[in-house]
């Protein structure tokens, strides 16, 4: 446990920051899987396509406020993008 002051508000941060972290990336992952099952089940397009952009604001936010990095973010926009254009076949991973 932390003794200085100073240690012990840095610690009630980082469980403030964690919690916080957690619930988006737990967002982002939810929302990604209601667009694969939607594509699944070749549901309304426009509803899709509405996810897809909210799942994309998501994705933004989180590369900006840096819970992920660059290329982690695109990367899932990527491949839902590549899914949904495939129809649901899985996109093969190099």
């Amino acid at each position: 446990m932390p003794i200085k002051q100073s240690a012990k508000k840095a610690l009630r941060q980082t469980i403030k920051h964690t919690v916080r972290n957690v619930k988006i990336l737990s967002d982002i992952k939810t929302t990604i899987k209601k667009i694969r099952r939607s594509i699944e089940l070749k549901q309304d397009k426009k509803k899709i396509e509405e996810m897809i952009k909210s799942v994309q604001k998501m994705l933004d936010k989180a590369v900006k406020n840096k819970i992920l990095k660059k290329n982690n973010g695109a990367r899932k926009l990527s491949r839902l993008m590549a899914y949904l254009n495939k129809g649901n076949k899985p996109v093969e991973a190099k």
